[in-house]
């Protein structure tokens, strides 16, 4: 079905997570790696892997350093975040390098079922509660220029409800069932607000929303005399 790699140091949570994807992706193959090393080796002699589970914490990788080298690779790769770290800036700038997913390891074994789903049928992944968190002081990114501002004013209020829903990590699936309309009407939402904030994709839509406060600008389109 499909072919997985994990690249963790801990034996115990790579059966942990071999566990889990024989009960809920029977037939596929996971590869296990123990360092970033083996993990680079085995991208190479394996090209038809289709998703590589990395920790940030690996003996011979700092940080999201091992990401980027894992992306300089094989760009061609998705490559998801497994990790404990769960700053809501560093989910950010993982995927600001290339990560179609970030999944912390406190996840149940039933939603990292459902992460990984996600991301083999090409979707983003991002943890819903981390997201929902307003960032700290101490990272929280820099004020929102006056283009991305201008460009933010544009959107509709449908559009800036569903790119409301996108920074909390929420799926096609689960926006349309939170804003009752249809997913295929969702797409059409996510196409216009990439157009309109001039990106390509739905991390940059999120990060270019920065420390926008989305929600105050959507109750002012609701209440224009605030």
């Amino acid at each position: 079905m499909y072919t997985l790699m994990v690249a963790d140091d801990h034996p115990l949570f790579r059966e942990a997570i071999a566990a889990v994807i024989a009960a809920g992706l029977p037939g596929s193959l996971l590869l296990e790696a123990d360092s970033l090393e083996s993990a680079l080796q085995k991208a190479e002699e394996h090209e038809e892997v289709d998703l590589v589970l990395l920790d940030l914490g690996l003996p011979d990788a700092e940080g999201l350093s091992g990401l980027e080298r894992l992306r300089d690779r094989r760009p061609d790769l998705p490559v998801a975040v497994l990790s404990a770290e769960q700053e809501r800036r560093t989910i950010l700038d993982a995927l600001d390098l290339g990560a179609v997913g970030y999944i912390t390891k406190s996840t149940p074994r039933r939603d990292l079922l459902v992460a990984l789903t996600r991301i083999l049928e090409g979707q983003l992944y991002l943890p819903p509660d981390i997201m929902r968190r307003p960032p700290a002081e101490v990272n929280r990114p820099p004020p929102v220029d006056d283009a991305v501002r201008r460009r933010l004013s544009e959107l509709t209020v449908k559009q800036l409800e569903v790119l409301i829903r996108l920074t909390h990590g929420a799926s096609n699936k689960v926006i349309a069932r939170e804003l009752d309309i249809a997913e295929t009407t969702v797409k059409t939402h996510v196409s216009a607000i990439l157009r309109k904030l001039c990106v390509s994709g739905r991390v940059q839509a999120i990060l270019a929303a920065g420390s926008a406060d989305l929600d105050a600008l959507l109750a002012d389109r609701h209440d224009p005399s605030r």
